[in-house]
This record gives C-alpha cells, structure tokens and sequence, in this order.
C-alpha cells in the first residue's frame, strides 16, 4: 500500500507515537464475524485501528471516551462502556475528580490502548466535546445532521451547504465529516473558554434559527416522528457528558462505514454518509494528498461575535 502523502497536521497534543500493536496485544477470535451483511471479522476491525492510529489518536488523545463494544457483533446487544468497569490494557483512567460524583472516566491516548479496545470488540470511539484539562470548557461544537425517513440524499448535502453558510454569517468556520451513518456531521472548531451550557444554548439557538426559516426541511426536535421526511439537526450532542462518534471511528451498523474527515469540495460528490468502510477506508486515505481537516486543529474563534448576531 502506497505510503500516505497528506500534509502533516499539529494535533491538539503531542500526537503518541503508534506502538506495534499487533505485536503486544494477542487477539483473542479473530475469526469471528461481527457483521454478518459483509462477512467483516474481528481482526479486519482490530487491523483497520492499528492501520489508521495516526490519524484517529490527535482526536481522542486526552479527551474523555465512550465505546461501543458489540461482544457478539453488531446484531448482539451493543453496550456503553464510559468507565473502567473492564481492564483494557493501555487505556487510561481519567482522575475522578474532573467529573465529581461519577465514576473516573476513561480516555485513549495510544496505538496500544485503541487496538486493546478493539480487542474487547469495541466498535465505536465516542468524544466529548472537551479535552480532560479544560473538561469543563468545550472546544468544538458539533451538528449532527439526521435525516428522517424519506429524506434524499441530496437534501442532506444542501443541508450540509446551508449550515455551513449560516456558520459563516456568524463568523464561524466549520469542518465536515461524513457520520459512517447516515448523515453527516458540521464541526466548529472552538476555543475552549465558554462552559457547556452557553456552547449548547447557542448550537440550539442556531438549529432553532435554520429549522423555523425552512420548516419544510429542518426540525430541532429530536424524536422518528418528528423526523418524517425532514432532517434533525441535533444539538443535543453539544451538551456536557454528550458524545459524538469521532472522525476515523467505525460504526456499529451493517457494512461498518467509518467517520470520514472529507473538504467541503468533496461534499457534492459524496455518495453517502456510510462511502467509506473499514475494508475501504484504508486504501482511500492511502492516496489522500492533501488533509482536509489540516486547518482544523490551528483555527482559533470564539462564538463571541455569533451569539450577538444570533441575539
């Protein structure tokens, strides 16, 4: 496989170097099958982590994390591990004191600690939205775009079009990914200054905003009902304890797409929020040239001159 050729990118935190995982840590039935749809095994999962940790480590390092673990694939019962209840090698336990009257929660912060995780047949990685240092102050607000039953694809990519633009006239620059769902995800990139509530009530603010000037296509109520034929804008991620699955994670859904960083020139030709795969994802970033989240981790803006306009 060709070596990647994408322009380096500084990560939040000194990036941990990818340990040679396979070597270190034994998987235990690597046979087994964990999507039936594809024929997808434990070790293409646990392979794909080791392959891309360079790459999804700058987004979980130091950041608390929940997993999805699927112990009997993805049609079994899938559960939330947010706190050490199982020991996983490498994984480290975040002091109990940043989140008071809770258990101590965990983060990813090495090539060993995300294999050790796929090992225990976790599928997905989720964020918070903060950094354990400052965990009490967001540094990314997130908007998950949901489309409801009967919603078209390509009214997805306007959405994604006209969230972006809103964004920009509040003076925000975003980033897309693709969800390894069904939709897809705008990120802004924050400085970490302002606390959960005032971030979520501005995400809120903003879906309000969009869903009630084009109430055809938008709601900012969650729920399948409400979704009929329109897409959720949800904010709710935004608040503190929320989580997202981050960019590079699997997803626990038939075929195992994958959140997938992609420019906003990508976004009209994109297929679907599940185009990438943990049997495709590989290969594709293998001949990526250019990242397109490079600006990403340097953008530094606040929601100071958003919450005015928006007021």
């Amino acid at each position: 496989m060709p070596a990647s050729k994408r322009t380096p990118r500084p990560p939040p935190a000194p990036p941990p170097a990818p340990a040679p995982a396979s070597s270190s840590i034994k998987i235990t039935h690597p046979e087994r099958v964990i999507d039936a749809s594809t024929g997808l095994t434990k070790l293409a999962l646990v392979r794909y982590y080791e392959s891309i940790a360079e790459r999804i480590l700058p987004h979980l390092a130091d950041r608390p994390v929940s997993l999805v673990r699927a112990p009997d694939g993805i049609t079994g019962e899938l559960f939330f591990q947010k706190h050490p209840e199982t020991r996983m090698p490498g994984l480290r336990v975040l002091d109990a004191k940043l989140w008071p009257n809770h258990a101590a929660l965990l983060s990813v912060d090495t090539a060993e600690a995300l294999v050790s995780a796929a090992q225990m047949n976790t599928i997905e990685f989720h964020t918070w939205n903060s950094t354990a240092k400052k965990i009490d102050q967001p540094d990314r607000v997130i908007f998950d775009l949901d489309p409801g039953e009967g919603v078209s694809w390509a009214h997805v990519q306007e959405a994604a079009l006209l969230m972006r633009a809103m964004l920009t006239e509040l003076g925000l620059e975003s980033w897309l990914k693709t969800s390894g769902g069904k939709g897809l995800h705008v990120v802004v990139p924050l400085v970490p200054k302002l606390g959960y509530d005032e971030v979520k009530a501005f995400s809120q603010r903003v879906v309000v905003h969009v869903a009630k000037t084009i109430p055809d296509r938008f709601v900012a109520k969650s729920g399948g009902a409400n979704r009929l034929g329109k897409i959720f804008i949800d904010y709710l991620r935004n608040g503190h304890g929320q989580t997202t699955a981050a960019a590079f994670s699997a997803r626990s859904r038939p075929g195992l797409g994958v959140s997938m960083p992609v420019s906003w020139d990508q976004l009209m030709a994109l297929k679907g929020g599940a185009q990438w795969t943990i049997a495709t994802a590989r290969e594709y970033l293998s001949f990526e040239s250019v990242d397109p989240w490079a600006g990403y981790w340097t953008k530094r803006q606040t929601l100071a001159a958003g919450m005015k306009k928006l007021a």
